[in-house]
This record gives C-alpha cells, sequence and structure tokens, in this order.
C-alpha cells in the first residue's frame, strides 16, 4: 500500500496528507491552519482539506498534538479563507476565470454557480464537503452579492461543522485497530468518498448537456420538414 501511495502522490492523485503533516515539524498545527486557509478561499482547490483533518486526528499522539488543538486552529482558518474568498468574488467576480486556466478554470465556476443556485447559502455548509466547490463557493457567494451578515452566519457555521466533523471521523478510525498501520489506505478511500459528489456532478452535466442538443437536434429536423409541408412558407403559391 506505501508502493500505491507513493505511485499516486506524484501524479496528483493522491495528497500526502501524513508525509505532509509530519513535514510540518513542531510547526504542524501551523501548517494545518496554512493549509486550511488556502483551500478555503485562496483560490487553490487541491489541498487534501478532508484527509489532512482526518489524519491530524489519527496521528495526533505521534504528531505531538491534540485533537482539539486541530479544531482550534481549523476553524478560525476555514472561516478566514472563506472571507478571502468572498472579498475577491465581491470585487473581482468572473474576471478572474479564463475557459482555457489550469486553475481558475471558467466551467468549475459554472458548477459552483449552479450548486449556489440551488442551494442557497447552505451551500456554504454543503460545499464544505466537496473538494473543489468548497473553495469556489465563498468566491460565487461574493460574485453574487449575499449579504454579508447572512454570508459570515453560513461561513462560520460550515466552518464548524467541517472541521469538527472531520476531525471526530479521525478520532473514531483512529480507535481502530492497525487504522495507523494502513494510513495511505485510508487517505485513498476518503479522497473517493469525497469526490464522489464532484463526479456525480459531472455525469449529471454531461446528461444534461447531452439531452439538450438531442432536443435542439429533433427541432432543427422538425422545422425544415414543416417549411418544406407548407407550400406557402416554401415558397410556392398555393393553389
Amino acid at each position: 500500500m506505501n508502493l500505491l501511495a507513493s505511485a499516486l502522490a506524484p501524479a496528483g492523485l493522491l495528497p500526502d496528507a501524513s508525509s505532509m503533516l509530519h513535514a510540518f515539524g513542531p510547526w504542524v498545527l501551523a501548517g494545518v491552519a496554512l493549509l486550511i486557509f488556502i483551500e478555503s478561499g485562496v483560490l487553490f482547490p487541491f489541498l487534501p482539506g478532508d484527509s489532512l483533518l482526518v489524519t491530524a486526528a489519527i496521528l495526533a499522539g505521534p504528531l505531538g498534538i491534540q485533537p482539539w488543538q486541530v479544531i482550534l486552529v481549523g476553524i478560525p482558518a476555514a472561516v478566514l479563507g472563506d472571507q478571502v474568498g468572498y472579498v475577491l468574488g465581491k470585487r473581482y467576480g468572473r474576471r478572474l476565470f479564463r475557459d482555457d486556466a489550469r486553475v481558475l478554470r471558467t466551467s468549475r465556476l459554472v458548477g459552483t454557480e449552479r450548486f449556489f443556485e440551488r442551494y442557497g447559502p447552505l451551500s456554504l455548509v454543503l460545499g464544505r464537503f466537496v473538494p473543489i466547490v468548497r473553495t469556489y463557493v465563498p468566491l460565487v457567494a461574493g460574485t453574487a452579492r449575499l449579504p454579508y451578515r447572512r454570508f459570515l452566519l453560513w461561513n462560520a457555521i460550515g466552518a464548524v461543522a467541517w472541521v469538527c466533523g472531520m476531525t471526530a471521523i479521525g478520532l473514531l478510525l483512529g480507535g481502530i485497530p492497525g487504522i495507523v498501520d494502513n494510513i495511505d489506505l485510508l487517505m485513498i478511500a476518503i479522497i473517493a468518498v469525497s469526490v464522489v459528489p464532484v463526479v456525480i456532478g459531472g455525469v449529471r452535466g454531461m446528461v444534461r448537456t447531452r439531452r439538450q442538443r438531442e432536443d435542439a437536434a429533433e427541432v432543427s429536423e422538425r422545422d425544415p420538414a414543416q417549411t418544406s409541408a407548407d407550400p406557402d412558407q416554401a415558397g410556392v403559391p398555393s393553389r
């Protein structure tokens, strides 16, 4: 399993949360706060937010920290990260995105806008548990001019629910024998579960686009047939 994790990490498929946490050394709590802050709203969605919190709770002992400390630094970092995203969205909006960009791609913004239109301010809570979406939701909230007080309330609720939820999962899993020795397998499972909503949303979007194209094709085929059937529209004088 270590070999599998080593193969996936360089490819960008598996952010190695465990190695990142150990690399921070005595600054592990500061590192956790920094990564959560960046992923939450600084428009860089490819960081292991979920697996980072879960892994930090599981490896709290070896890392020399306590789970409550992870929560203590995680919640403010998540709230502040979203604040940055909201301000950027309110000030710059869609101008930050391009169709051919590698990170700030317009298609990702459009998907998040649909998510926000569907759930409204509640998306600031639900989006916390969906990779990529949680990075762009505060930006969309700012672009949509969501009243700041409402944004602040739902942002705080989402941050508390996400950080406490992921840390609690780590505590529960940490009590299972053998979990620490198989942390790489656990990270793969966490990432897989986290990506499921994104995959489902992508599939739905593809199906919706395909149906729209089929409907447009049917309309375009039907119109010429109607035109040819109507002699007046075809330019042939009626007798």
